[in-house]
């Protein structure tokens, strides 16, 4: 098994800051919009170099995401940034129809996504925002794992001509993955090679998946972590390769049941290679308040329940259940 190291937790909400600030230096038309939330979304080292490039625009993500079309269609790459919740929920339709559906060249950045936002609870935790945005026609949607991808993720979507879904968080977690590994759009990143189940993550999920393979090692289960950091397009291939050899699989998400990743690669199976799935996700429920450890720990969201969740897809599959 390939070992992982943390090399400092760090936020990816830093990640994008940095890698739009890299985006701008490569791209004169790269331009930073937000809604009242500056040093939230880590904008501010752009405005700083780039003071006639950033907009702030109140607190009024609709009118932002209007503003950032009408730029996308005079030539620039406006990124629009606010919490995922907002960025997702509250200006749903302008997302639609001017972005999805006008297929302008907006980045929508979405920060605090997932119950680890903490403490501000269920009306600022975006649970349902990938099903939102995977919903809409041509939508890429992108959630890179740590500090590292996100920075590389940001880059891609500066330089990918189409509307872009970029997801990332608050907490400072783990950063493992290689700093210069440049970011590809569609591809599935296999971390870890195995041969009993594959454990399919996304997020901040893909390090609690790593710790649950080096769990279950020890227990004499050989488990492969499949890194999904785009989610839409997916690439069904890479999934269906890996649950092929293994025979059975585990999809961990901080997002709900509903619309997420577990949803889709049940798609793909059913279609493909029907196999035992178990999920960890946050269910059929709304966020709540707590720091990020406590939630993740009230969720299920950690390596524990995804070693209890291999052992139950291994048994399955094993039984012919």
């Amino acid at each position: 098994m390939k070992k992982y190291t943390d090399t400092g937790k760090k936020d990816t909400r830093s990640g994008f800051g940095a890698g739009l600030v890299l985006a701008g230096r490569e791209n004169p038309k790269v331009l930073a919009l937000t809604a009242d939330l500056k040093p939230s979304v880590k904008m501010g080292d752009f405005a700083k170099e780039f003071p006639d490039r950033f907009i702030e625009c109140g607190i009024a993500e609709a009118n932002m995401v209007g503003v950032a079309s009408g730029l996308a269609l005079t030539g620039y790459v406006p990124f629009a940034a606010s919490f995922a919740e907002f960025i997702s929920g509250r200006v749903y339709d302008q997302v639609r129809q001017e972005v999805a559906y006008g297929h302008t060249n907006v980045k929508l950045a979405s920060s605090h996504a997932g119950v680890t936002l903490g403490e501000d609870g269920a009306t600022h935790q975006a649970m349902e925002d990938v099903a939102l945005m995977r919903a809409l026609p041509g939508m890429t949607v992108l959630v890179p794992c740590d500090y590292n991808q996100t920075l590389q993720a940001t880059l891609a979507a500066a330089r990918y001509d189409g509307p872009v879904y970029l997801r990332f968080g608050r907490p400072s977690v783990p950063n493992f993955t290689d700093p210069d590994e440049p970011f590809e759009i569609g591809k599935v990143y296999k971390l870890n090679p195995g041969g009993d189940v594959t454990i399919i993550a996304m997020g901040l999920l893909v390090w609690e998946a790593l710790k649950a393979a080096e769990a279950l090692e020890a227990e004499g289960i050989s488990a492969e972590v499949l890194n999904v950091a785009t989610v839409k397009p997916l690439d069904s291939g890479a999934i269906l390769e890996s649950v092929g050899k293994t025979g059975c699989a585990v999809v961990a998400e901080e997002h709900g049941m509903a619309g997420g990743l577990g949803e889709l690669v049940a798609g793909v199976l059913a279609a493909g290679r029907p196999a035992p799935l178990e999920y960890i996700n946050g269910g059929d429920r709304f966020g709540e308040s707590g720091t990020p450890s406590e939630l993740i720990a009230a969720f299920g969201l950690d390596a524990a329940h995804i070693v209890a969740a291999a052992r139950k897809a291994v048994e399955r599959k094993t039984s012919g259940r």
